[in-house]
């Protein structure tokens, strides 16, 4: 396991640049308390985390499932990286900068429990998937299983190998706080045919915050000799768990939301045995039919981008991801147990535990999602996410670990004068 230290500072001359701002941090976190629900409620503890971010003191940004601020260490180590590439990128860049991505792929596989030469890094969890929806073998008239909720990217990848190829799209339907488990898993098996042949479910879905029983229906499709893949958006660094406790052969995801890297970097995992049988979104050579690195083949592109994310590990390690997904659930209890008594007040998410993290949807009913995500803007600085759907519509709420309980505070004020005032 690599230190902390070969995670934080570049080698060559990168590494003169040392920034003090984790030094701190760990000082910090090493006064925090044990227990990780305790801390949850230490407002002195989240506030030194939130003064490691740069952020507009005028605005609540509700929407880090959209795309979170880094912490400053991320940007700085961002910029000076291209700084020191800039100087003459053909040596600088290539030589001294793009080896480092093998330390961060240390990193990553680390945190998700699996080998390095399994771990892909790449630009977003939509390259990754692709990678998977578009090179996964399928022929006219096969079926690929997703559901109503699956992220629109996705779909359309889905679609546009219909149009091209002639398979088929299947999409099941489930309640959006689906209530067990087993729920979901039969809405799947139902919709199973000897047709099918490929499935693609979300770990988190990102309309709602519901997290979906991923090992169930990764073992559903083992039994039916059915590949599945994973999208981990909104699951990767929002809450612990590790690859195992899943079981999947393929997962993807961002690493710009809860993991808090720079924007336009991703993970692609693929189990070690399935990687030669999956082409590369871009050419590599046949040399590389079995390396895991042939999934970053993109071109030119700037090696500062994927290193930074070393910086955004080193942060969520040191602030540990159980005490970082017990404060994300306190949050959210935070303003959903204000509300909770509002007839006019509906949860699209199952708010306990075990079936989501850091966020939920609501909806105010006579209150369009939409109106009421721009007055909350307009009129109050919050930025909050409206989600239609043909089956329900709501807000997506998302805070992040910087963000304060009078913030919160304040977006329950809001959301008890608009359930009980009207927005207009």
């Amino acid at each position: 396991m690599m230190s902390r230290r070969e995670l934080l500072f570049a080698v060559g001359a990168a590494a003169a640049f040392r920034n003090t701002a984790l030094d701190l941090l760990e000082k910090h976190v090493s006064r925090a308390m044990a227990d990780p629900a305790a801390t949850a409620e230490d407002e002195d503890f989240w506030l030194g985390v939130r003064m490691a971010f740069s952020l507009d003191p005028n605005i609540v940004n509700l929407n880090n499932g959209g795309c979170s601020p880094s912490p400053r260490v991320v940007e700085e180590c961002l910029k000076r990286q291209l700084d020191y590439g800039n100087q003459s990128p053909s040596i600088f860049m290539w030589r001294d900068l793009e080896p480092q991505i093998e330390e961060v792929r240390k990193g990553l596989a680390r945190l998700f429990g699996v080998d390095p030469e399994e771990m892909a890094i790449t630009r977003n969890a939509s390259e990754s998937l692709t990678t998977c929806l578009f090179n996964l073998p399928l022929a006219a008239g096969d079926e690929v299983l997703t559901t109503t909720q699956d992220y629109p990217r996705n779909i359309n990848g889905i679609k546009q190998r219909a149009r091209r190829e002639g398979i088929k799209m299947v999409q099941v339907d489930f309640p959006p706080a689906a209530k067990t488990e087993q729920d979901v898993v039969d809405a799947f098996a139902r919709a199973i045919t000897p047709r099918t042949k490929l499935i693609l479910v979300s770990h988190v879905v990102f309309m709602t915050g519901q997290i979906l029983p991923v090992r169930g229906i990764c073992e559903l499709g083992r039994q039916h000799g059915i590949p599945v893949i994973v999208d981990g958006a909104h699951a990767f660094a929002h809450f612990p768990f590790t690859r195992d406790g899943l079981d999947c052969d393929y997962y993807g995801a961002s690493l710009h939301k809860w993991l808090m890297a720079p924007i336009g970097t991703g993970i692609l995992y693929v189990r070690k045995n399935l990687i030669e049988h999956l082409w590369p979104l871009m050419p590599a050579d046949e040399s590389q039919d079995g390396n895991i690195r042939k999934f970053e083949e993109i071109g030119t592109h700037q090696a500062a981008i994927h290193n930074a994310i070393g910086e955004a590990l080193t942060f969520h390690e040191m602030l540990g991801g159980e005490r970082k997904a017990a404060r994300l659930r306190y949050l959210k209890a935070r303003w959903t147990d204000r509300l909770r008594d509002q007839k006019n007040v509906v949860f699209h998410t199952n708010l306990e535990k075990d079936f989501s993290c850091g966020f939920c949807n609501v909806e105010i009913q006579g209150i369009k999602a939409g109106d009421l995500g721009a007055w909350m803007e307009s009129k109050h600085k919050i930025v909050i996410t409206p989600i239609e759907h043909p089956h329900f519509q709501g807000c997506r709420v998302s805070p992040q670990v910087y963000t304060t309980l009078d913030e919160v505070d304040r977006f329950a004020e809001a959301m008890l004068h608009a359930a009980t005032k009207g927005i207009a």
